[in-house]
């Protein structure tokens, strides 16, 4: 099943390190969110849901690294996830992975491909 790109932020909206943007998804029948950081001068986005436990990870919205900026850090379990590969290399759930979602950049813009497990919201 091929889907359109979903539009999330402009490129300018996302600082190296910085806060990340949230957006709407489903996730099978789910409504969800995911979200977009950049790390290491590139775009990385996932499924805002801890490997261990199925909760958000930011403590505020768009809060996903840690103060040190290396890693995504789940606000309810203290897990961390590598930005680059969603891989948990510490906290209860090390060795699990969060959910990756394919995102590109181009043209001052970051956009999402949806997959057959998560998807836009239908307005």
């Amino acid at each position: 099943m091929t889907m359109e790109t979903v539009f999330i932020c402009q490129s300018d909206a996302l600082e190296e390190g910085g806060k990340g943007v949230r957006f709407s998804v489903m996730a099978g029948s789910d409504e969800a969110t995911g979200f977009v950081i950049r790390y290491a001068g590139g775009v990385h986005a996932y499924l805002n849901r801890c490997a261990h436990v199925p909760v958000e990870l930011d403590w505020n919205p768009g809060e996903f690294l840690e103060s040190s900026g290396l890693y995504i850090m789940c606000a309810t379990h203290g897990a961390i996830y590598e930005p680059q590969t969603g891989h948990c290399s510490g906290g209860p759930c090390r060795g699990s992975r969060l959910r990756k979602l394919a995102v590109t950049e181009a043209d001052g813009k970051v956009v999402w491909m949806p997959d057959d497990y998560v998807r836009p919201v239908l307005a």
